[in-house]
């Protein structure tokens, strides 16, 4: 049996539930396809399966935040996915604010570990600073999926660094979320 991962590309692509901004980049346009090529490399490995939360960029999820959020957890929940991986940017007031950090429901958790492993991952691929793993079960996303469940922050997008490297190259951001779920759950 594959693995089923669910990849919810944060916010849409306008309001309501559009993302944070900076630098001149939207965080919906950066998760959306960090997403696209999460998927894809997914995709080649015939022991996973994937579906993602915004198909297109134009897909829109819902009529309010909370209805879009809803809309993204029911999805999940109704095709049986094993995993919920939520994808974001950060953002800060200090444009020095920086790294990668995540979040789950509770600890310890199959999420808090796959998280751990996916951060390990991530930063290993761009160089950003891992920030670390944290329990926030307040998360609509980590509260109402039937199944373990992360919301993950590439890095801020107020950061004019870090803001241009997931921009330029969104491809090095799958591949560290993509290498810390083999490493966490097998190639199989």
């Amino acid at each position: 049996m594959a693995i089923k991962i669910y990849v919810d590309q944060g916010h849409n692509p306008e309001n309501p539930n559009a993302g944070a901004e900076g630098n001149g980049l939207r965080e919906q346009d950066i998760t959306y396809r960090v997403g696209e090529e999460l998927a894809a490399l997914l995709r080649t490995n015939p022991n996973y399966e994937v579906r993602l939360s915004r198909p297109t960029p134009t897909t829109s999820l819902g009529t309010s935040n909370t209805t879009s959020l809803r809309a993204r957890v029911n999805d999940a929940n109704s095709w049986g996915a094993d995993y919920f991986i939520s994808i974001h940017t950060n953002a800060s007031d200090s444009p020095n604010a920086g790294g990668t950090e995540a979040f789950a429901y509770s600890r310890p958790s199959r999420a808090f570990s796959l998280g751990e492993a996916i951060l390990a991952s991530l930063s290993a691929a761009t160089g950003l600073r891992n920030r670390g793993m944290q329990v926030r079960p307040s998360l609509y996303v980590l509260r109402k999926t039937a199944m373990p469940a992360i919301l993950l922050e590439l890095g801020f997008i107020t950061n004019p660094e870090e803001a241009a490297l997931m921009s330029g190259n969104p491809q090095l951001f799958a591949r560290g979320i993509y290498n810390g779920i083999i490493e966490e759950l097998g190639d199989g």
